[in-house]
C-alpha cells in the first residue's frame, strides 16, 4: 500500500523531557505550486527544536512535508505554516524553521520563522576548545 499525504505531524513521548537538547532535522526537498503561476517550487528546510514532552515522528513528517506539493502557496506562507503544525503537535520550548527556497527569477529565498515557549530561557552556552589533532607534535 502506497504512503499518502499526511496534514498533521504525529509526535511521540520524549525519552528525555527533563534535559534540554536540540534535535536537528534536514530536508532537502520540499515541494509546492508558485500561487501565480502554477509553477513548482523546490525547497530545502532545516528545522531545530529543543523538545518539552513531545518529539516528532519522522515519517508522518516526511509526509506532512508531502501535502504542499499539489498546494499554492507564497514561501513565506509554507513557512510558517509548518512552523504553526509544529508548534501545535509539539508544543517544544524553542523551535526555529529556515526553510531555503531555490532560485527562482534569478533570486534565493530564505525564509526563518521561530518559536519560543514563554518563559523557556536556554541554558548559557558552553564554549569548548577545540579537539587537539596532534598536528604541532614533531617526529623528529
Amino acid at each position: 500500500m502506497p504512503s499518502s499525504p499526511n496534514h498533521t505531524p504525529e509526535t511521540y513521548d520524549n525519552p528525555h523531557p527533563g534535559r534540554d537538547y536540540r534535535v536537528h532535522l534536514d530536508i532537502p526537498e520540499i515541494t509546492c505550486l508558485c500561487p501565480l503561476t502554477g509553477q513548482p517550487d523546490f525547497a530545502r528546510f532545516r528545522i531545530d527544536y529543543v523538545p518539552d514532552r513531545r518529539n516528532v515522528e519522522l515519517k508522518s513528517l516526511k509526509q506532512y512535508m508531502w501535502s504542499f506539493r499539489d498546494q499554492g502557496a507564497f514561501h513565506e506562507d509554507v513557512t510558517n505554516r509548518i512552523l504553526d503544525a509544529l508548534v501545535a503537535a509539539l508544543a517544544p520550548r524553542f523551535i526555529r524553521v529556515s526553510a531555503h527556497w531555490y532560485v527562482r527569477g534569478g533570486i534565493f529565498t530564505t525564509v526563518i520563522a521561530e518559536h519560543r515557549k514563554r518563559g523557556w530561557k536556554p541554558a548559557a552556552a558552553v564554549a569548548l576548545d577545540p579537539i587537539d589533532d596532534h598536528s604541532s607534535i614533531s617526529t623528529s
